[in-house]
C-alpha cells in the first residue's frame, strides 16, 4: 500500500492525473478502511477541477479517522463551494488536532480568514511561518491578518521581510502602501519606482502602480498619483474587456423586475427576524465607518461583507449561469418566495456570527442591488445607504484597487464608467425610495463628518438601537477590518477625505461634465 501511496503522490505532483488515479485506487483496494486512498482520490478530483466529486471523497477519508491535513483540505473545498458553516467546522476540527505541517496550518488560516475570523487565523498562520520561515506566501497571509486586526507594526515587519527576500513581490508592496498613511519622511516611492521598472507581469505592474499612487497622494504629489492610476487602470480595463453595457443590463433587469410587477411586492410575509442591519452603497462612501459605529454598540456585531443575500438569491433563482448575478438570475428571482429567501439569507449569515449579539451588520456595499429582495424577504431588517459627494465617489473608486478579478468592481477602472455607474446607482436608490418610502436611511458621509453625534443618533434611531456613547468612539473598536478603510477607521472622525476630488479636478473634468449633463448636481 505504501508503494501505491508514494506513486499516487508523485503522479499528482507532476500532474499525471490518470496515473495518480490508478495508484490511489490501488491504495483503497489494499485496505478500504484506511483514509489515505480516499483522500488522494479527492485531491486528484480537486486538481482536475471536479470539486463536487472531491468533497464526498475527502469526507469518506475523514469518516475513517480524522486527520488534520484531510480536515483542512475539506474545509478549503467547502469554502470554495460557499458551504461556510461546514467549512468553519472542518477548519476548527483540524486546528484542534494540533497539526505541525505548515501547509495544513496555512490552509486552516486561509479558511478562517475567508470566514472573516481574522483574529483566529493569526495562530495557524504564525505556526505555519514558524515551520517554514522561507515560504513568502505563508508570511504574506500572516502579515495581512495582522494588518486586519490592527497589529500594524507586526504586519509591516513581515511585509518588509518578504520584500527583503523578493524585492518584486507586488502584493507586499501594495499592502505596505495601504497599511498606513505615508509621509514625506517615511515613504517607499523610490523603491516602488524601481520595482515597477522590473515588473514583468501585468498584475504586478497594476499593484505597484496603485501603491505608487497611494504613496504619492499621501505625500502631496497629486499629478504623479493620477498618472500612475491612469496607466494602471487603462491597461487593466483593456485586459478584462469590460464594457459598461454589462452593468447596465443588471440595472435594467432590476428596474424591470421591481417597477414592472407592483402586485408581486405584496406577496409573501418574509422572515420577521429583526437582527440584520444592512449597510450598503457605492464602495468607498463610508460603509466601513458606519459599520464600525454600529458594531461599537453593545447589541451589535459586525458580520462582515457577506455574500449571503447574493448567494441566497442565486440559489433560489435556480439559474444555471456560473456568475452570482446576471440579468437571467434577476428575472428568475421574481418567482422566489420572500419567506424562503429570508430563511436562506439568515442561515448563511449565521455562520459569520461569532459573539451572538442580538443584532448584526452585513456590510456588503453591493447589496444596494438587492434592496428590493431585502425589503420583501426581511421586512424588519434595517437598511442604511451611505451617500457621498458624487465626485469624491468617482475619485475614491478610481484610486482604490478592489478585487481585481471581481465583476462587482469592473466599472472602477475608468472615470467615465464610474460616473455612469454612479448615475444608475442613484437612479436605483430613488426607485427603492419610491417603492418603500422611509425603509432605507440615506446617510450622508459629509453630514456625518460635520455632525458626528447628531447623525449617529439619527443612525441608531433608524436601526432601532438605544443611544450608546461607545458609538462615538468607533476608532477604539478592536474588531478586525478587512477593507481599504482599515487605517482610516482606527482614527477619530475627521474631514480629511471630504472634497479630496478637487485636487484632481482637471483629470476628473469629463466625469463632472457628464454627471451635470445628466442632471446630477456637483456644486
Amino acid at each position: 500500500m505504501l508503494r501505491h501511496e508514494s506513486q499516487a503522490k508523485a503522479a499528482l505532483q507532476r500532474g499525471d492525473l490518470p496515473a495518480a488515479i490508478v495508484a490511489a485506487k490501488a491504495v483503497v483496494a489494499a485496505d478500504p478502511e484506511q483514509p489515505t486512498g480516499y483522500f488522494l482520490l479527492g485531491m486528484i478530483a480537486a486538481e482536475a477541477g471536479h470539486i463536487g466529486k472531491a468533497i464526498p471523497l475527502i469526507e469518506e477519508a475523514v469518516a475513517r479517522g480524522p486527520q488534520a491535513e484531510h480536515l483542512a483540505q475539506l474545509a478549503k473545498l467547502r469554502i470554495m463551494t460557499r458551504r461556510d458553516g461546514l467549512a468553519g467546522e472542518a477548519a476548527r476540527a483540524a486546528l484542534a488536532l494540533s497539526p505541525d505541517d505548515a501547509l495544513t496550518l496555512d490552509t486552516i488560516g486561509c479558511v478562517l480568514a475567508r470566514l472573516g475570523d481574522h483574529q483566529a487565523s493569526i495562530a495557524p498562520f504564525t505556526s505555519a511561518v514558524a515551520a517554514q520561515p522561507g515560504n513568502l506566501e505563508f508570511r504574506y497571509n500572516l502579515a495581512a491578518a495582522l494588518g486586519f486586526v490592527g497589529q500594524v507594526d507586526q504586519a509591516r515587519m513581515h511585509y518588509e521581510a518578504i520584500l527583503a527576500d523578493n524585492p518584486g513581490h507586488a502584493r507586499a508592496h501594495y499592502a505596505l502602501a495601504i497599511l498606513s498613511r505615508q509621509t514625506a519622511q517615511t515613504h517607499h516611492v523610490p523603491r516602488l519606482e524601481q520595482a515597477l521598472s522590473r515588473a514583468a507581469r501585468p498584475e504586478d505592474a497594476l499593484r505597484i502602480r496603485y501603491a505608487l499612487a497611494k504613496e504619492m497622494e499621501d505625500i502631496g504629489d497629486g499629478g504623479g498619483a493620477f498618472a500612475h492610476l491612469s496607466a494602471a487602470n487603462a491597461a487593466h480595463k483593456a485586459r478584462i474587456g469590460y464594457d459598461f453595457a454589462q452593468d447596465a443590463a443588471l440595472f435594467d433587469a432590476i428596474e424591470t423586475l421591481f417597477s414592472g410587477h407592483p402586485t408581486r411586492r405584496a406577496r409573501g410575509a418574509g422572515n420577521d427576524d429583526p437582527a440584520p442591519i444592512f449597510v450598503l452603497g457605492m464602495p468607498r462612501t463610508g460603509t466601513t465607518l458606519v459599520d464600525r459605529i454600529l458594531s461599537s454598540h453593545p447589541d451589535v456585531e459586525a458580520a462582515g461583507e457577506l455574500q449571503a443575500m447574493p448567494l441566497a438569491v442565486k440559489q433560489l433563482a435556480g439559474t444555471a449561469s456560473r456568475v452570482v448575478i446576471d440579468a437571467e438570475t434577476i428575472a428568475a428571482s421574481g418567482a422566489i418566495d420572500p419567506t424562503a429567501l429570508g430563511d436562506a439569507y439568515l442561515a448563511r449569515a449565521e455562520h459569520h456570527r461569532t459573539n451572538k449579539r442580538p443584532r448584526f451588520t452585513d456590510k456588503l456595499p453591493a447589496n444596494f442591488l438587492y434592496v428590493g429582495h431585502i425589503a420583501q424577504a426581511l421586512p424588519h431588517a434595517r437598511i442604511v445607504c451611505l451617500r457621498r459627494h458624487p465626485m469624491d465617489v468617482i475619485w475614491s473608486n478610481y484610486k482604490n484597487l478592489f478585487a481585481s478579478q471581481s465583476a462587482y468592481y469592473a466599472y472602477s477602472y475608468d472615470i467615465m464608467d464610474i460616473a455612469r455607474y454612479f448615475a444608475r446607482f442613484d437612479r436605483l436608490m430613488a426607485l427603492w425610495d419610491r417603492l418603500w418610502p422611509g425603509r432605507v436611511l440615506q446617510l450622508s458621509y459629509e453630514a456625518l463628518v460635520a455632525d458626528q453625534e447628531g447623525q449617529t443618533r439619527r443612525l441608531l434611531e433608524h436601526c432601532r438601537l438605544s443611544w450608546d456613547e461607545a458609538c462615538l468612539s468607533f476608532h477604539e473598536n478592536k474588531a478586525a477590518v478587512a477593507t481599504p478603510s482599515a487605517a482610516q477607521v482606527r482614527r477619530p472622525l475627521n474631514a480629511d477625505a471630504v472634497g479630496k476630488w478637487r485636487t484632481y479636478e482637471t483629470g476628473l473634468a469629463p466625469a463632472r461634465a457628464w454627471l451635470e449633463a445628466h442632471g446630477i448636481p456637483i456644486d
